[in-house]
């Protein structure tokens, strides 16, 4: 194959995706590795990502924006929970103050990576208005997220063919979906239905959250009081970073606590419900899940509008599986029957690793399941190859920042001493492999034989700990377990 321009078609990085991570990830090569030339690929037509996806009602963050944002660009008010246009807002804005945006081809689908070691570089096949291009790269740098973005995750039930309503699921959310006035029933409990749930109420004539298990649902003011007083009196830059690292000590205590007394913890939560809900309410039947805390994330609401929306009378919950669908509704295993209009399938996700890109290196096929992540950022034996990959106990973009300053660190030692690649290699005695994610979630569940693997020990495990991984990123050797090299045929090029 004829080789590209380098001028126009090589590239130093190339990052897929246009999300949070993708542009934190450019603004650090921007200003961490400033001689090195970076491209973003992004398969949508907007900025965004996640943010420009989802667009049901209500949809927001499920953590707060401080820690979700982006440390180099403080958040302006002390609201914490933010709904989903005002965050692709903020990225979108940051894009442009940055000079990211121009830098971001739009349209355009990676489908296809294949690593040449005697060219030591990657081959991209992207997908653009019908046509196949290829673009080259020294490193590789995926940040489109876990999960696929065309379809959500929809179980299929006995009887649907006999609904007389409408049948919608939030990941593809219809623009003339009318729900005024009307009966919804929400099928699921997890973080998007308990945000769905009270947003349609404020519309429909009724919405029942049909669970056939519960979660652990927590209360939380929209608004950060301490965020609003450090704003205040501090410069913006300063008091940013006091909202962030507060969060964050504090996200990390109260999971740690929960970890370690999670009959504890669950009770907690269970008393906290209480207090919500009027005297008598089945609190155990509709909020006792049969996990413990943390197996699975929490589900947050913002001001407890959930339980506000129940004592309003416009929202209840029926805990049981869908056992069919019915001519004007659902009927449940325990018997009931749950009259609707509409029905949203709110079932979750389908995992989907690198956007579903196929990756080869010299020809053989990276199946990700079969390798172990190094760091939390790279995979074993696959070289110049990053991915951001969020935490599960914290906000996602966490550990996509950290993951961005330590592909920086890496490049910056890379060039000083003239190498071309890195690779991964996992040690000689050999580690145990264990699950990368360890929720019982079904979207988890569903895609642990596709996942990469973590180690028992440092590098190759995953601590799922943001001041943790910050320590490691400044004082672990940052060629512990990667093995450079120079490439022949690159140092000519």
């Amino acid at each position: 194959m004829a080789r590209d321009d380098p001028q126009t078609d090589h590239w130093d990085v190339i990052i897929v995706g246009a999300g949070i991570s993708g542009i934190d990830a450019a603004y650090r090569l921007k200003t961490r590795c400033k001689g090195k030339s970076w491209l973003i690929l992004e398969a949508r037509d907007r900025i965004g990502g996640t943010w420009d996806l989802f667009r049901y009602p209500g949809v927001r963050s499920d953590s707060d924006i401080f820690t979700l944002g982006f440390p180099f660009r403080p958040w302006p008010s002390d609201q914490a929970i933010v709904e989903g246009a005002a965050i692709r807002d903020y990225v979108e804005d940051t894009a442009h103050e940055f000079g990211i945006f121009e830098h971001i081809r739009f349209g355009h689908r990676v489908v296809g990576a294949s690593w040449s070691s005697d060219d030591a570089r990657w081959t991209v096949e992207i997908e653009h208005r019908g046509q196949t291009r290829r673009l080259t790269c020294s490193f590789l740098f995926s940040c489109g997220g876990y999960y696929d973005y065309e379809a959500g995750y929809r179980p299929e039930w006995p009887g649907e063919e006999d609904f007389r309503g409408r049948i919608v699921h939030p990941q593809a959310w219809p623009e003339d979906l009318d729900y005024a006035g009307k009966n919804v029933a929400v099928i699921g409990s997890g973080a998007t239905a308990v945000t769905l749930v009270p947003s349609l109420a404020q519309k429909a004539a009724h919405v029942k959250m049909v669970q056939r298990s519960p979660s652990y649902i927590v209360a939380r003011p929209a608004r950060d009081r301490i965020a609003g007083l450090l704003q205040r009196v501090l410069p913006r830059k300063v008091a940013h970073s006091a909202i962030r690292w507060k969060n964050v000590l504090l996200t990390i205590y109260m999971y740690s606590r929960a970890r370690k007394r999670p009959e504890r913890a669950a009770a907690f939560i269970k008393q906290l419900i209480r207090k919500e809900l009027p005297d008598g309410y089945p609190v155990d039947r509709d909020f006792t899940p049969p996990y413990k805390p943390w197996d699975q994330r929490l589900c947050l609401v913002p001001d407890g509008d959930l339980f506000a929306s129940m004592r309003s009378g416009k929202v209840s919950i029926a805990t049981g599986a869908v056992e069919r669908f019915t001519r004007k509704g659902l009927h449940l295993a325990t018997g009931q029957e749950v009259p609707a209009d509409i029905v949203v399938t709110a079932t979750g996700l389908v995992v989907k690793l690198f956007g579903g890109i196929d990756l080869t290196v010299d020809g053989e096929q990276v199946i990700p399941g079969e390798r172990l992540m190094y760091k939390g950022m790279m995979l074993s034996g696959v070289p110049n190859f990053f991915l951001s990959f969020g935490y599960t106990n914290a906000s996602w973009t966490l550990r996509s920042d950290v993951t961005a300053r330590a592909v920086c660190k890496i490049l910056n030692h890379m060039a000083r001493r003239g190498f071309d690649v890195c690779t991964p290699r996992e040690p000689k005695k050999r580690l145990e492999r264990i699950p990368v994610i360890s929720f019982s979630s079904g979207y988890v569940q569903r895609a642990l034989p596709s996942l990469p693997k973590q180690g028992n020990r440092q590098p190759w495990l995953v601590p799922q700990n943001y001041v943790k991984d910050r320590l490691a990123m400044r004082f672990v050797p940052v060629d512990a377990d990667l093995e450079f090299s120079r490439n022949a045929t690159a140092v000519r090029a």
